[in-house]
């Protein structure tokens, strides 16, 4: 199975997450249709259908990379 970027993956969660903290507070129509479109495609990424699933999936998935690959140190 084919696996999302590291980077991809963590720009979506916190673009998904600072959406969804902006529509809670304005709700406004381009906010409310940023975090579907960024919502769409966190579960696409992932291969799920609820953002909640995805969500844990991609939080999942980007502990795995830390493990296999830590990052760069001096």
């Amino acid at each position: 199975m084919l696996r999302p970027h590291p980077s991809l993956l963590r720009e979506l969660v916190e673009r998904c997450e600072t959406l969804r903290r902006h529509l809670a507070s304005t709700g406004s129509e381009k906010t409310r249709r940023q975090f579907e479109d960024a919502s769409y495609t966190l579960c696409v990424v992932t291969g799920t259908r609820q953002l909640e699933t995805a969500l844990c999936v991609a939080r999942q998935q980007l502990a795995d990379a830390m493990r296999r690959e830590p990052p760069l140190r001096r």
